[in-house]
Formats: structure tokens, sequence, C-alpha cells
């Protein structure tokens, strides 16, 4: 099991989560930070400070959010920022791109 970021998190970005993180899992994209599947711990701690809870394990993502585990992992694939595994947050691993779903995705109405 690994934790996932939903939409909930998208143009927030509160990063206290990030801040959190014993094994800097969780990167920032440009509308909201995604938490790498392979690196994540399942600590919970996250969970524990999320102001908008946004972060759910990925076998008990809420209905309508179930894709957001896809959306966590796609983000380190080729198809995104192709960073893979990048082993921790560092300056090189933040960026502006975003998951296709998450670019396109419509704030005002969700």
């Amino acid at each position: 099991m690994a934790f996932v970021i939903a939409e909930t998190c998208i143009d927030v970005k509160d990063g206290v989560c990030a801040q959190v993180c014993p094994v800097d899992c969780i990167y920032e994209g440009g509308r909201m930070y995604y938490i790498q599947p392979d690196e994540c711990v399942d600590c919970a701690l996250c969970v524990s400070v999320c102001p908008v809870e946004a972060i759910w394990p990925d076998d008990e993502l809420p209905a309508g959010s179930e894709g957001f585990a896809a959306v966590n992992a796609e983000f380190f694939g080729e198809s995104v920022t192709g960073w893979g595994q990048p082993g921790g947050l560092e300056e090189a691993f933040r960026t502006d791109k975003d998951h296709p779903t998450v670019a396109a995705w419509d704030s005002g109405g969700g």
C-alpha cells in the first residue's frame, strides 16, 4: 500500500505534507503535490497534517478519486516528468509540470 494525493490538493499546495515526510517521497508539481508510490513507506505522517484531507491510502480512495492512484504514479513516468524514483525531494525534483488529468482539472467546478 502507498498513499495517494487526490484532487482536493489541486491549486492548494500547502506543502506541509512534503515537510513532514521522513523519506521525502512527496514531490511538487505545478498545481499539486504527488507521492512516488514506490518510495512511500506508509507512515501516514502526511495524512495527519494535510489541511484539505487530500491524502488517502491507495486502497481507500473516496468514490470518484480512484483514478488519482494512477495520476500519482504516472507523474513520475516518461510521459510527464521522467523522474522514475528520484530518491528524495530536492530542488531538481520540483516542476511546473502536472499529470494531464491535473493540468486539465477545473478547480471551479471540480
